[in-house]
């Protein structure tokens, strides 16, 4: 499948995240954007990317799709022309010069395998930032791998995609495996099918907080579903906002 064709989806299916409200907190705790030299981690299809150019800040963006990183990179050139996307996974970040911030939203730390890469992920961040760097990301909540997903199989229909979404437990606490079946309707009114496999694990609150510890990271603030509220038992998303 092309790659346009596959970002046009996850676009689409992306329409409910509220990435201005993302910058919204990048922008508070760093006490204003512009200048501010910025990581996206998993950037995808460079949606936040942009979002965080067009408030001044100089951002690069890694990923491990290279069909993700070209669109990204269409999406930036025609106004931010000087962007940089780097084909890299996370686990493995290696860019240079030093950042004031790193983000890796919308739950893409969920993709790693093992709590390992999870902590060579905040390792390898830690090592980009300058002193006192920011590093803000999200997660799913235990509530939601344990019972959320579990409670598909989910639908998704609009005029051009839709989608059959079905879930099971994973083999790894706190772990889901997904395979999604889509329909993308093209220009003679017909659907061309493709399958997605995808397979998430997260870990509880505490986890986290330890081996951001041992990253050396201090945690400023955990907070839940894009509130300033703490956590509690049926929480769906997790931010952690923690610094160099």
């Amino acid at each position: 499948m092309m790659y346009a064709q596959f970002a046009s989806v996850y676009d689409e299916l992306m329409l409910d995240i509220p990435y201005p409200a993302y910058v919204d907190l990048v922008d508070t705790a760093l006490h204003g954007l512009s200048g501010k030299k910025i990581l996206d981690v998993a950037c995808g299809t460079g949606i936040l990317s942009v979002l965080l150019a067009e408030r001044g800040a100089e951002v690069t963006g890694i990923d491990l799709s290279e069909e993700m990183l070209a669109v990204a990179s269409s999406r930036a050139s025609g106004r931010f022309p000087s962007m940089t996307f780097v084909h890299q996974s996370m686990q493995q970040l290696h860019v240079p010069g030093q950042f004031e911030a790193a983000v890796i939203p919308i739950d893409s730390l969920n993709y790693l395998e093992d709590e390992h890469d999870v902590e060579q992920t905040f390792k390898r961040i830690h090592r980009a930032l300058v002193p006192g760097g920011l590093l803000l990301f999200d997660v799913h909540s235990t509530f939601k791998t344990d019972v959320l997903f579990l409670e598909g199989p989910f639908t998704y229909d609009s005029s051009t995609i839709s989608y059959i979404w079905e879930t099971e437990e994973g083999e790894e606490p706190h772990s889901v495996h997904s395979e999604l079946a889509f329909f993308v309707r093209e220009q003679d009114g017909k659907y061309a099918r493709f399958d997605e496999v995808h397979y998430q694990r997260t870990y509880p609150v505490m986890k986290y907080a330890e081996l951001l510890e041992k990253s050396g990271f201090s945690v400023e603030r955990i907070f839940a579903d894009w509130s300033d509220e703490a956590p509690d038992e049926e929480s769906e998303r997790i931010f952690f906002q923690v610094r160099k």
